[in-house]
């Protein structure tokens, strides 16, 4: 089954809402109601058109009567022209005899949130028309309504005929699973391809020939695509660096065979595996707020990915969720061995249910497979009821973990309740990990332990070192922002905004 639609979190909550839109016979009223919150949803995930809306266009300042500006070169100019709106692009032409063909010659930003009237369709296809191309970067990201669907299709051939490098497609009629034209399986030139509730179409027919020699980041946001498609893409995207998978709603295996990605982020999806086969490059693999079927299970297993730094969020949730290391799964008291260390891992982030005693034993065994991890992310699992506690004669009769007694410098504790376990945990690790420097807490805002008693329970717990802890609370603004993967600093990837922090 889907994920409840209470799931916390914009991002996890879009499988559940798409379910919803997907069911036979939804009243039209309320369909687009879900359908407008489904947008709303996913809006921030999609990249803004590279241009400024700040630019201004004036004539010369009273008193100078030298066009500096227009007596630079053409392919300067033209520059100048394909980082303006297309309605400022367009109106360029006015300035001067100099300016007049400039922007007929220049990629241009098309962006129907840039054009007039509204609707944006008709304008959007007569600047397809008019304009000789190449095109820059394509968002009609509102135009994809019942009342242009008919115009789908020649867009997409203008576009591939008119070498098209950055395109970002949003279906905003229902269904949300109408198989998208596949025009834009041929061109060529795409550099950048972010699709958006449509079912993907199959490639099973396309000549051998067909590839995407340019095409550095795929994003796939609540589409519906079949393994061998996505397999299909993967495979013939020889530059591919990014991957972003969003709201998958059906059952799909990942299979990561490149030898140019670095960073994969899977948001808010079931996925059945998601196997690292060989990604030499890959560098960041992350997996926020995944799910499972009730009978179902998500495998991770890492092969051969010899520079990956960042791994988010393993689930150590015995009963939905598997982590293979080479050919061995990694369970409860599993020995460690080359063979099962990921050496390059220095930023890993786990979800923990500290409440479910079998889950929390998983946290020697999979941190003696990071042995060099320099930061911890720690998210806090809610279960569905206890079973069972552990206490700190429990962690420290588990004998030392490497990474925390000699590596680890920074710990953030996610969505911290402030049970016994959690508490037990928390001091262990202060108590023994000796390169620690700062700790930060996360108080859930469902927690029944006030802030003043974390304050001192831990004020009061003996310190391996010169460590700074402190205590966070009302974060769930955090709830909803996003940016891709791909675009964050080691350090900053989960510190998304700085926080009103109580230090002791």
């Amino acid at each position: 089954m889907p994920p409840p639609a209470t799931a916390q979190g914009t991002l996890g909550a879009t499988a559940a809402v798409l379910a919803e839109l997907l069911h036979p016979g939804r009243d039209p009223d309320e369909a687009d109601e879900i359908l407008a919150r489904l947008l709303f949803c996913t809006h921030h995930t999609l990249p803004d058109p590279p241009v400024s809306a700040a630019a201004r266009l004036s004539a010369l300042p009273s008193g100078d009567a030298v066009d500096r500006v227009s007596r630079l070169p053409d392919a300067l100019l033209r520059s100048i022209v394909s980082l303006l709106p297309v309605k400022d692009a367009a109106r360029t032409a006015a300035l001067s005899r100099r300016w007049r063909g400039v922007w007929r010659s220049a990629p241009l930003v098309l962006a129907d949130a840039d054009l007039s009237p509204s609707p944006a369709a008709p304008a959007l296809s007569r600047v397809l028309e008019a304009h000789p191309g190449p095109f820059r970067c394509v968002h009609p990201t509102g135009s994809c309504t019942e009342e242009s669907r008919h115009l789908l299709g020649p867009w997409l051939q203008l576009l591939a005929a008119k070498a098209v490098q950055e395109l970002v497609l949003v279906n905003r009629r229902r269904p949300l699973d109408v198989v998208l034209p596949a025009t834009f399986l041929r061109t060529a030139t795409l550099t950048r391809l972010h699709l958006c509730f449509w079912k993907f179409p199959s490639t099973a027919g396309l000549p051998p020939g067909v590839s995407f020699p340019n095409l550095r980041e795929l994003g796939l946001y609540s589409v519906v695509v079949e393994g061998r498609d996505l397999d299909f893409m993967l495979d013939r995207s020889p530059v591919l660096e990014t991957l972003c998978l969003e709201g998958n709603l059906f059952t799909l295996r990942l299979r990561l065979v490149s030898q140019s990605l670095r960073c994969v982020q899977i948001i808010g999806s079931f996925l059945e595996e998601i196997f690292v086969v060989n990604a030499p490059l890959l560098e960041r693999l992350i997996n926020l707020e995944g799910w499972t079927h009730e009978a179902g299970c998500t495998k991770v297993k890492i092969g051969h990915a010899p520079k990956l730094q960042l791994l988010a969020y393993l689930q150590l949730d015995t009963r939905n969720h598997v982590l293979e290391i080479g050919n061995t799964i990694i369970k409860a008291g599993t020995k460690v061995s080359p063979r099962t260390m990921v050496t390059s891992v220095t930023v890993l982030a786990l979800e923990v249910r500290f409440g479910v005693r079998n889950d929390a034993k998983m946290i020697p065994s999979v941190l003696g497979c990071f042995p060099n991890v320099e930061t911890l992310y720690i998210k806090s699992g809610q279960p569905d009821q206890s079973t069972g506690k552990l206490n700190q004669k429990f962690w420290h009769d588990s004998g030392a973990i490497e990474c925390i007694r000699s590596r680890i410098k920074r710990l953030i504790f996610h969505d911290f309740q402030g049970g016994r376990s959690e508490l037990a945990f928390l001091k262990y690790f202060v108590e023994s990990a000796l390169m620690l420097k700062q700790v930060v807490i996360l108080l859930s805002t469902g927690s029944t332990l006030p802030a003043e008693e974390v304050h001192s329970k831990m004020a009061n717990v003996k310190r391996a070192g010169e460590i700074s802890i402190a205590l966070v609370t009302g974060y769930s603004e955090l709830q909803g922002r996003y940016k891709r993967g791909s675009e964050f600093s080691l350090g900053e990837l989960f510190s998304l905004m700085k926080f009103p922090c109580a230090n002791y």
